[in-house]
């Protein structure tokens, strides 16, 4: 059994990760939600991702055992900018005495494993949110050829998305050069989603919550998890790295 701790800010979509594990065998998924912080803004989200908040919480995530933690809040990671970014996992990584990341560099990750250096992005978030998580994923060496901000700013107005209207956003989003699309924001569910948008755009569509999971599996060194409803992300591969049919 492999279990991954999560900090998630809030709640929102967090129904997300027990349907995860329930689709991966061996993977234990532990949710530790930490401080909202105040309203919503771009200062409120790096006052929930500052360290003090995040290792507040880290007693309660080494008791149950986690062999690598994530901070699952894409835009309370990328806020603070590559480096600003770098500085907050290794100081969760040092509160924690374990592997860290956050989800921001989840995507990063993710997008490689799925073969994508073109990507286009799906955001929940307003304009200045979104054009920010693009230059982070520059940084990432990633190239965004399009992206679709819908405007969102509550986190209960992102929870409250259903299927429909996402698919129209990944679609809207979409560009014929991306070879992936990425839909970042914990706070809307996604997992259940995942094979509708990978249909409707014929290409791997990378989510907040399931790269959030997938991130502490690579940390974990856990390999071969894979299922065949959470997307191109954890599809069986063979040898080579290739998706099995």
């Amino acid at each position: 059994m492999t279990t991954v701790g999560l900090l998630y800010p809030g709640h929102a979509a967090e129904e997300d990760y027990p349907r995860i594990e329930t689709l991966l065998t061996g993977v234990r998924i532990t949710v530790v939600h930490t401080d909202e912080g105040g309203a919503p803004g771009a200062d409120a989200v790096r006052e929930t991702g500052a360290p003090e908040r995040l290792a507040a919480s880290m007693e309660e995530l080494r008791l149950s055992g986690a062999e690598a933690v994530v901070w699952a809040s894409t835009r309370g990671s990328f806020t603070h900018g590559w480096d600003g970014a770098q500085q907050q996992v290794r100081q969760l990584a040092q509160s924690a005495g374990l592997p860290a990341s956050s989800a921001s560099f989840g995507f990063a990750h993710a997008a490689g494993a799925v073969g994508a250096k073109r990507v286009a992005v799906a955001a929940i978030y307003p304009e200045d949110a979104t054009a920010r998580f693009g230059s982070f994923l520059a940084e990432a060496g990633l190239e965004v050829v399009a992206s679709r901000a819908a405007g969102v700013t509550a986190a209960a107005e992102a929870a409250a998305w259903d299927g429909g209207k996402l698919l129209e956003l990944v679609r809207a989003a979409d560009h014929p050069d991306a070879q992936a699309v990425l839909v970042p924001c914990t706070a809307v569910h996604t997992v259940g989603e995942l094979p509708a948008l990978e249909a409707a755009v014929g290409k791997p569509v990378l989510t907040a919550n399931q790269v959030a999971v997938w991130e502490g599996l690579r940390l974990a060194e856990r390999h071969g998890a894979w299922s065949d409803e959470l997307g191109a992300l954890f599809a069986r591969r063979d040898e080579t790295g290739a998706v099995r049919e």
